[in-house]
């Protein structure tokens, strides 16, 4: 069985590579999305919005990811940057079971230099 860690940072690798067959086997039928900017969607709005968005960044670094003592979410660390020079650091919450993510809390962070 693949730990939730190794889901999370096989999400993230199928985002930046858009690799939505791959994603899609990783992402539960039920997932829900939270960020500032996305309030609780679904699946298919995720794909649709969220999903499609890897292009922006110029560079990107995953800095931790840590599984949480409930055993059932995924706390990841990641900063990026964008064309225009600005970066930016983000946290997200997953909750994995079963080897799929059902749930992605995103808190923007500000930027980074």
């Amino acid at each position: 069985m693949t730990s939730q860690t190794e889901v999370v940072r096989r999400s993230f690798a199928c985002y930046l590579n858009q690799d939505r067959e791959a994603a899609e086997t990783l992402i539960a039928d039920g997932f829900v999305f939270t960020s500032p900017q996305d309030d609780h969607i679904d699946r298919a709005t995720y794909f649709a919005k969220c999903f499609p968005t890897a292009d922006r960044f110029d560079e990107f670094a995953l800095l931790h990811v840590v599984p949480t003592e409930d055993d059932e979410h995924v706390l990841a660390v990641y900063e990026y940057g964008l064309a225009d020079g600005e970066r930016y650091r983000n946290a997200e919450l997953y909750r994995v079971a079963d080897g799929k993510l059902h749930e992605v809390e995103v808190f923007f962070g500000g930027r980074t230099g």
